[in-house]
């Protein structure tokens, strides 16, 4: 039960620090674009 327990507990350090590491490195940029839009003034 020991050995469960123990192997159970560094598979979540090692879940913890690939989530780390994906976070830091991890491609997660969201692409840009240009948006062109006219602005009518309101003329009153």
């Amino acid at each position: 039960m020991g050995r469960l327990i123990k192997f159970l507990f560094i598979l979540v350090i090692l879940g913890l620090i690939a989530l780390a590491g994906y976070a830091y490195l991890g491609d997660i940029s969201t692409p840009t674009s240009d948006i062109i839009q006219p602005v009518i003034p309101n003329e009153t």
